[in-house]
């Protein structure tokens, strides 16, 4: 499952400094199970939305960076995207969607 996130604080990849953030927008932070000790910080991964309510899913992947660890105890998804990242492939704002990923 994916759902949006913004920034308000330092992340724990990068700090403030903003040439974490890939020009396009498309970024993640990730849960516990993707986050590996820190070492997902700049991962790629391709992401796609495959399901969803009232057909929220648009055709087509993205391609995500890494740049935080998820703040929520717990996280409610495995990787929370972008708002950039998310409007790419969901035609919902609000809706919490099924994602597949790779890396």
């Amino acid at each position: 499952m994916s759902v949006v996130f913004g920034l308000a604080a330092a992340t724990r990849c990068g700090g403030y400094n903003q040439q974490q953030f890939p020009e396009n927008g498309f970024f993640a932070a990730v849960s516990d199970g993707l986050w590996d000790n820190g070492a997902a910080c700049g991962r790629r991964y391709r992401v796609r939305c495959i399901s969803g309510p009232r057909g929220s899913c648009k055709n087509g992947e993205i391609t995500v960076i890494v740049v935080d660890f998820c703040k929520n105890t717990p996280c409610h998804a495995m990787m929370l995207l972008s708002k950039a990242a998310f409007s790419a492939i969901s035609s919902i704002p609000d809706a919490n969607i099924n994602v597949e990923y790779t890396e």
